[in-house]
């Protein structure tokens, strides 16, 4: 045994450079692909319940264009909840509230697949929204605390890598479980990933907090929740019969007071539970104003794609789950590349160029039909989803590119949460053009022709993020995405 009185020292980073580098790369690797467990089963969630829907309508005798509503109100909790999940992690540590909301969202899943009809589901959803509010924004702020700017994009890279499985696995599980089995497994699966997430968060995750934001934020908490929750309900009854028109005039009418007055609130108060202020960097801005636009047009498709296929082209759930995996086949081929063509292009031009190439791809699936040969639908939704992987990276890097350390969190609960309302959008949007688009033609159920007035629309809202992108300066980033070094060595060959 090694006396400890000659133990040799532990070499600082200016003897081991190389050793450091190494291991501090390893332990970015770890914490992404832990918090990418958390990712991993929200997402399987997600692609799993949206190939369900048509069965889950049939059981609980409701419309299956309605069941929108499962996946709305998942994703309004998660708007609702997340904004006070930087508070939480600065307050509790990351590590206590990233084990408790994976332990939160596991029981709501446990009370999905127990539901009896669509009001038991929602409130089951809504649950676990409020485990799903915490998990992912905590599991980033852990990820953006430990990693430098410099390696960000590849540990975004890391933290997508698992996560993208979710979505590919998705929809074959959820049709095969559908088919075979019974739609309630469809949460169930969720229970034994979840035990995993917090045995994994329990062992390997540090507890990071910072205590100098130690009052939350109570009004800016109450009217944010009031502004997101009326403002998306009134969206999502209006103009479909849901409910009296009076009342979803008055829904988004309070929600809009709450919007006026939390800006008001947030311009007085010293640490606002959502930072506005952040808006004023510009490479946040452009990246959470075009990328809301760019992810209502994305977040309809796990919504349309699905009934398409079911009930447009009569294709049974495995069928339709065996077709649209291929979306996030593609993504997870783009992660090792995007890297690269950061590095060639740039983020504005990546993002400016790769936008109109995202929302073409989106368009073409208007035009799908039975008679469509399956490996060009393959090809379509594989290049989709290749190209839309790349936008997505883009984007979640170069909003963190020039927040200072001590904002990540105030940036991650403010950006998570426009996030979240924009893939709600994204569904609520889809639902209500199919419904717009059934109602001028007199069908009782979605046609063909509906699905493609949808994609229309959806590809249209994603396709004018394009001129938002060019608001960012060509340089921006230069830093994590490289483009500068690359630059000059292009130009030192010449």
């Amino acid at each position: 045994m090694t006396d400890p009185a000659i133990r040799p020292p532990i070499m600082p980073e200016s003897l081991a450079p190389d050793l450091f580098v190494r291991d501090r790369q390893r332990r970015t690797r770890l914490t992404a692909l832990i918090v990418a467990c958390a990712l991993f089963m929200q997402n399987l969630d997600s692609t799993v319940i949206a190939t369900a829907l048509p069965t889950m309508a049939r059981d609980f005798g409701v419309d299956p264009v309605r069941m929108n509503v499962a996946l709305t109100s998942y994703l309004l909790s998660l708007a609702v909840f997340i904004p006070a999940s930087g508070w939480m992690a600065d307050r509790f540590g990351a590590r206590t509230v990233f084990r408790a909301a994976i332990a939160v969202f596991t029981v709501g899943s446990v009370l999905c697949g127990r539901a009896d009809s669509l009001p038991f589901l929602v409130l089951a959803r809504i649950l676990q929204g409020v485990g799903g509010a915490m998990m992912v924004p905590v599991g980033r702020l852990v990820l953006l605390r430990s990693v430098q700017k410099s390696e960000l994009v590849a540990a975004m890279a890391w933290l997508s890598m698992p996560a993208l499985i979710g979505p590919i696995v998705g929809p074959p599980l959820g049709g095969f479980i559908v088919t075979y089995v019974s739609w309630r497994w469809v949460f169930d699966i969720n229970v034994p990933i979840g035990l995993l997430g917090i045995t994994l968060v329990t062992l390997y995750v540090e507890d990071v907090r910072d205590l100098s934001r130690s009052k939350l934020d109570g009004w800016g908490l109450v009217l944010s929740a009031i502004a997101l929750a009326a403002t998306m309900v009134g969206l999502e009854t209006a103009g479909r019969g849901i409910v009296d028109s009076g009342l979803t005039a008055v829904l988004l009418g309070i929600g809009v007071m709450a919007g006026l007055g939390y800006w008001r609130h947030a311009r007085h108060h010293p640490a606002p539970l959502l930072d506005l202020s952040l808006f004023r960097i510009p490479t946040f801005f452009v990246s959470v104003v075009a990328g809301t636009l760019f992810r209502i047009g994305v977040g309809a498709v796990p919504f349309l794609l699905p009934l398409m296929f079911q009930i447009g082209f009569g294709k049974s759930a495995v069928e339709s789950g065996l077709i649209t995996f291929a979306s996030s086949a593609g993504a997870i081929v783009m992660k090792p590349a995007a890297m690269g063509a950061l590095r060639r292009f740039g983020f504005r031009d990546t993002l400016l160029v790769n936008t109109v190439i995202s929302a073409a791809f989106l368009g073409v699936c208007a035009a799908f039909r039975p008679a469509w040969p399956i490996a060009a639908i393959y090809l379509c939704l594989l290049g989709g989803g290749f190209f839309r992987s790349l936008q997505f990276t883009a984007y979640n890097a170069v909003a963190y590119a020039d927040i200072p350390r001590e904002r990540m969190s105030a940036a991650t609960s403010l950006f998570s949460t426009i996030q979240q309302v924009s893939l709600t959008l994204g569904v609520t949007i889809g639902a209500a053009v199919l419904e717009l688009s059934m109602r001028a033609q007199g069908h009782e159920n979605p046609g063909l022709l509906d699905f493609s007035v949808g994609f229309v629309v959806v590809a249209l809202i994603s396709l004018s993020a394009a001129p938002i992108n060019l608001m960012m300066p060509r340089n921006a980033a230069q830093e994590m995405s490289g483009h500068a070094r690359a630059a000059d060595r292009q130009s030192n060959i010449a």
